[in-house]
């Protein structure tokens, strides 16, 4: 497999394109076996939009000259409008898939055509006639020609929406089952016009739509489908009492955490089961049916920040083409990474991991569901600690962006083996920004923690010095642009609280909490991941950047939370217990240190945290001292010199 991927393999410079190619042939003949029977209607109505744009011309009769110029072009009229519509790409798909976008590229086809028609009859000159002057040929009337485009868009163009139509909706209109399960639609917008459709086109989900809920005065009283606005999610509970639904479905794929939690607490009463729609990266992952893929609402739809959009393929433009290299592949994060990245066609993508497992999970991921070319990706088994080896890497891969999101970060694990976490997560990742200084490296980003904010622990301790040597990497190495990102908890990462709070409520509680009054930020792994690309390309060099989080969440709110949705009560079915706070644990994190003062950036909820620059010297003797401890094993003399890192205080 190796092999097979190697870059240096005969042909491997041809094959690292071949993610880029496009067939040929579709776009010169973009037909399919399915398009006879609609070039053969569009034929019929093409015809018969000449033949009556001649009659109802000419309310007398046709005049001789023109009844010849009709029999004289009409052979060729229907071919050469067939060929101006294939052009446009009017057989691209079944007429019952047809959208708003599709009738107005029918309008500009049709258009066209009408264009080459008066064009073609006053350069040929099928049909002439005598004059004083000579032969004079018979142009088409603009009277004429008005007509025909017209009637060739409402005969065109109609047969379409009638056939649209009958697919969406059949004529013998819809029919619930004796058993379908009635359910409130949470928005009338595009998401939730979505769901009626599939609805009502597919019985056989079983299903009846009641109403709709949305906070658009506009839309309040009027009718989708037949489906009323039954009003604003302010009157949700009167709505719900008066239409007695069996499910609500929220169909705002990004409605905030606010109006998910406002409608899960108002169905939660009644005990009514709500489902939410797939958000956009969820529907990217799976595809198929809409509404068979709502879910249930989850912890993460209702913590009450409205989330981060960024659309990957704008953001993550300047890794086109480029050779990208990600640390800690097969990570929570590093994954997403490498997904996002694959979606923007880079020359190359790098996968390095020292988890062989995780390693090989993300690479055939990455090529048999998301078929990504073999090629385009290289796997590296390899540990960023290991300098020698990382030069080898670099030497034969030459990434241009590297993604460093290889890191320890368990908390309590790391306090208990010091020397590990500061190799791995501070010593390590110097050594990366340095071998990505040397090679000239376009763009090095590290992938931060809130945790490095007046660290407390060494976990912290240890991504606080990752940031320090980013920002040295940046004095040392102009030709490279050096950036940290940082943010809060990542919900769904190994290390975050909530897959540990959900196997307690499995197991049958209890659910532990280290203390009442704990609060911490949140954000979901695409959101980390958008920043973390976006920031890449940011152009201050040795910045570190921070997500606009929202405000934090109370962890007892959210274990409470959590045994709700699971269909629990707290306290009755499962318990909470308060166990106490470990060593060096903050009540509440922070996004910035005392130092540090948030500037704005160009990018949407990006924040600079602006802070005096860093003297090389200081951070070069301060990680000799602690290279020195790890190689002799002083546990305990690294965590105390690590410790005094909160005490140290930049340069005016």
């Amino acid at each position: 497999m190796g092999d097979r991927r190697s870059p240096s393999l005969p042909g491997a410079t041809h094959l690292e394109c071949a993610p880029m190619r496009r067939r040929f042939w579709p776009a010169v003949a973009p037909l399919h076996r399915h398009s006879l029977p609609q070039l053969a209607a569009d034929a019929a109505l093409v015809a018969a939009a000449y033949f009556l744009a001649y009659r109802l011309r000419f309310d007398a009769g046709v005049p001789e000259r023109y009844d010849d110029l009709f029999a004289a072009t009409l052979p060729w009229v229907i071919p050469a409008a067939l060929v101006v519509f294939a052009a446009f790409g009017l057989y691209h798909k079944h007429w019952r898939f047809v959208t708003q976008r599709d009738f107005v590229v029918v309008v500009q086809a049709v258009v066209v055509a009408t264009l080459v028609l008066m064009a073609a009859i006053a350069v040929l000159h099928p049909v002439t006639v005598q004059s004083p002057t000579g032969s004079v040929g018979v142009n088409l009337p603009s009277g004429l020609a008005a007509l025909f485009f017209l009637l060739t868009l409402a005969l065109v163009g109609g047969a379409r929406f009638v056939v649209r139509a009958f697919y969406e909706r059949p004529l013998r209109g819809f029919k619930p089952a004796k058993d379908a399960r009635r359910v409130l639609i949470v928005g009338a917008g595009d998401g939730g016009q979505l769901v009626l459709r599939e609805i009502l086109r597919n019985p056989s989900l079983r299903l009846n739509p009641v109403g709709f809920v949305d906070d658009d005065p506009l839309k309040r009283g009027l009718r989708f489908e037949g489906v009323r606005v039954l009003g604003p999610t302010a009157e949700l509970n009167r709505i719900l009492d008066e239409a007695e639904p069996d499910e609500i479905t929220i169909a705002i794929p990004s409605a905030p955490g606010t109006l998910r939690a406002q409608v899960v607490t108002a169905a939660r009463r009644r005990g009514i089961p709500v489902r939410t729609l797939p958000t956009v990266f969820e529907l990217l992952l799976h595809g198929g049916d809409i509404v068979r893929q709502a879910r249930e609402v989850q912890v993460e739809d209702i913590l009450g920040r409205e989330p981060v959009r960024m659309e990957i393929d704008r953001v993550g433009a300047y890794l086109n083409n480029e050779v990208v290299m990600v640390t800690g592949a097969g990570g929570s994060i590093g994954s997403e990474l490498c997904r996002q990245i694959a979606r923007v066609a880079p020359r190359r993508l790098i996968l390095i991991d020292h988890a062989e497992d995780n390693l090989f999970a993300i690479l055939r991921e990455l090529e048999d569901d998301r078929h990504v070319h073999p090629q385009m990706l290289g796997a590296v088994l390899a540990d960023c600690k290991e300098g020698e080896r990382m030069r080898e890497v670099f030497a034969e891969h030459r990434p241009t962006v590297v993604f460093h999101a290889a890191a320890y970060k368990h908390v309590g694990l790391m306090e208990s083996n010091p020397i590990e976490a500061v190799r791995n997560n501070a010593i390590a990742t110097r050594r990366m920004a340095q071998i990505a200084g040397e090679h000239a490296v376009k763009t090095f980003v590290l992938v931060s923690t809130d945790k490095a904010v007046e660290p407390t622990t060494v976990m912290g301790a240890s991504k606080a010095l990752a940031e320090w040597a980013v920002e040295e990497a940046h004095a040392r190495y102009a030709a490279t642009r050096f950036a940290s990102v940082r943010f809060g908890n990542v919900l769904g990462s190994s290390g975050s609280v909530v897959p540990i709070f959900r196997r307690q409520i499995a197991l049958g509680g209890p659910v532990t909490v280290t203390d009442e009054r704990m609060t911490r930020y949140f954000m979901t792994i695409p959101e980390a991941v958008q920043l973390i690309v976006r920031a890449g390309s940011l152009s201050e060099s040795g910045a570190v950047y921070v997500l606009e989080m929202g405000e934090p969440v109370r962890i007892m709110d959210l274990a409470r939370d959590m045994i709700e949705l699971s269909g629990l009560t707290p306290g009755r079915d499962v318990s909470i217990e308060v166990v106490g706070r470990r060593p060096g644990e903050k009540l509440h994190e922070e996004l910035f240190n005392a130092h540090e003062r948030p500037q704005p950036t160009r990018a949407e909820k990006i924040v600079l945290a602006e802070r005096a620059p860093i003297d090389p010297a200081l951070a070069a003797e301060f990680f000799d001292q602690i290279s020195l401890l790890a190689l002799e094993g002083d546990a305990a003399g690294l965590a105390k010199r690590v410790a005094e890192l909160a005490q140290v205080r930049r340069p005016a």
